[in-house]
């Protein structure tokens, strides 16, 4: 996967901070000293991202809306180099998708450039996953027949739950059974991931041909099965009146053994996480920890044996090592015993923004490890 990027910026010390970030991150980079030259730039090639010095801010509002007409770059995510927060509105506005402050030092510029990076990655994906939630039986090294769970399924990989952690770039074998299928899948594949909550990422190495045409056909009409769902579901209302509550996909296709993908793109895109979370109820102090087990621009699915009833106000506090999020949201669904759905309540560009750096820091982990 080879990512690219655009540096449009005069200044050398802060291209070349960039650029040695840049290269750690696999990303290569191209420098324009001024907007024209990237203009032309970027109307005959694409790139991944583009970072532009806001430094003569009416000249890279006019740039960055006039990079989200071009055929080639309408989708590319943009970073601008800002002086202070006073710009920030007005750069977000215009379509940037993060901005980094100056004077721009590897402190500053590394996490958002990291979590820029797990965005571009997933933007670059062009095979769909559907999550699933299924028992599996895998084989590696001298362990046999032990126990896993199927998370997520494309054609040339999954991901899966583990109880142990298994050894770097082993080779795991694999039989499940897919949801509503008759016959068993073996497969075997490489370790290219996991994180330390058990979750393992496999690439596909070896794959009988009646397997692969079980996994394809299954694939194909889960997501057409997503799609339905998904076009049925009641239309969201305008933005002025109130929004009834909506139970969410993964949910409501439950009965399929099915939830909506973190990049399956005909549905709203969903992130599985583990998270760490403190939920408030609006007016009270009292934290309850919790756990988000996915998330998406639109909301996320909080994990709690003592869920709030729907219509409930929260706010919602997640930390990582790269950023804090606050965010409000309303609890649409509740189940007791488990947890709720929460819908985002986002009324600014800042907080959009800092939802899309969260999915993007998840989706980064996945991508860099």
């Amino acid at each position: 996967m080879a990512l690219t990027s655009l540096v449009v910026c005069a200044d050398r010390d802060a291209v070349q901070v960039l650029s040695h970030i840049l290269k750690d991150l696999s990303i290569g980079t191209e420098q324009c000293a001024n907007l024209s030259a990237a203009s032309s730039r970027l109307a005959s090639q694409h790139f991944d991202a583009v970072v532009v010095d806001c430094k003569d801010q009416s000249a890279a509002i006019e740039f960055i809306a006039s990079v989200r007409k071009l055929p080639l770059n309408k989708t590319t995510l943009i970073i601008g180099l800002v002086d202070g927060r006073e710009q920030v509105r007005d750069i977000f506005g215009q379509g940037a998708n993060f901005v980094v402050y100056k004077p721009v030092s590897v402190e500053r510029a590394a996490g958002s450039l990291r979590a820029a990076r797990g965005l571009m990655a997933r933007e670059k994906r062009t095979k769909l996953r559907v999550a699933l939630h299924a028992p599996a039986s895998i084989a590696y090294g001298n362990a046999e027949n032990v126990a896993a769970t199927l998370l997520d399924l494309s054609e040339d990989g999954l991901a899966i739950q583990s109880e142990r952690r298994l050894p770097l770039r082993c080779k795991v074998y694999f039989q499940f059974n897919l949801p509503g299928g008759k016959s068993a899948v073996r497969l075997s594949g490489d370790v290219v991931w996991q994180d330390s909550s058990g979750r393992v990422g496999i690439r596909f190495v070896d794959v009988p041909q009646t397997s692969r045409r079980t996994l394809n056909e299954w694939i194909k009409s889960s997501l057409e099965r997503l799609a339905t769902a998904e076009q049925a579901a009641p239309q969201a209302a305008p933005q002025a009146a109130p929004q009834p509550p909506v139970e969410p996909v993964a949910m409501r296709l439950a009965g399929l053994g099915l939830s909506a993908s973190s990049s399956n793109r005909r549905v709203q895109s969903r992130l599985a996480c583990r998270l760490s979370a403190d939920v408030f109820r609006l007016g009270e102090g009292v934290p309850n920890r919790c756990t988000l087990s996915d998330v998406s621009t639109g909301g996320c699915y909080v994990e709690t044996p003592a869920p709030f009833p729907p219509h409930t106000v929260v706010n919602l506090v997640v930390r990582t090592q790269e950023l804090k999020l606050r965010v409000r949201g309303t609890v649409q669904v509740s189940h007791p015993g488990f947890g709720m759905g929460v819908q985002f309540s986002l009324n600014t560009a800042d907080e959009r923004n800092q939802v899309k750096q969260l999915i993007a820091c998840q989706s980064s982990e996945d991508t860099l490890a």
